[in-house]
């Protein structure tokens, strides 16, 4: 199945690291009653991800917020500690979630899956931004190139709020 717009996630389980360790998350704890921006990216740290997504997403989280998102969302298929440090180094005045989705269960879910193995990185995710209202998809921007920031940035979504 690859999702699209009027479709609803998933139950799918995600890892969220909290003082005590990394905690299970589920699609409804994230998403259930919430207007929430989620934004995938292949790999933490990559150049792309890091150098040119994530500074859309964090430069766009104010207006985001200010036109009713609830929860902006990150999720990558690494482990949560990879993911805690990332939100670290990234996402300074802790306006993110971090999902670590480290068997690509949800990604598989929703047919989100990129096979990068030929490059060394295993089954990751496809770059793609979505609103989710309620844990339905609303908004898709899939990113036909991962290497490409073209659709999938925290502005473009913005403009489509």
């Amino acid at each position: 199945m690859t999702i699209k717009v009027g479709d609803k996630l998933p139950e799918s389980k995600f890892r969220v690291m909290t003082a005590e360790g990394p905690q299970v998350k589920t699609t409804d704890d994230i998403f259930k009653g919430k207007k929430v921006a989620l934004f995938a990216v292949p790999g933490a740290y990559t150049g792309t991800c890091h150098k040119m997504h994530m500074p859309s997403i964090f430069l766009n989280a104010y207006a985001l917020k200010a036109k009713g998102v609830d929860t902006i969302a990150v999720v990558s298929v690494n482990d949560a500690f990879v993911m805690s440090a990332w939100k670290r180094d990234t996402d300074q005045r802790d306006e993110a979630t971090f999902l670590a989705d480290g068997n690509a269960d949800f990604t598989k879910a929703i047919g989100m899956e990129l096979d990068a193995s030929g490059n060394g990185l295993g089954i990751r995710s496809k770059r793609y931004s979505m609103l989710v209202e309620d844990g339905t998809v609303k908004i898709f921007n899939l990113e036909t190139n991962p290497g490409k920031v073209e659709v999938s940035g925290g502005d473009t979504l913005l403009s489509q709020l």
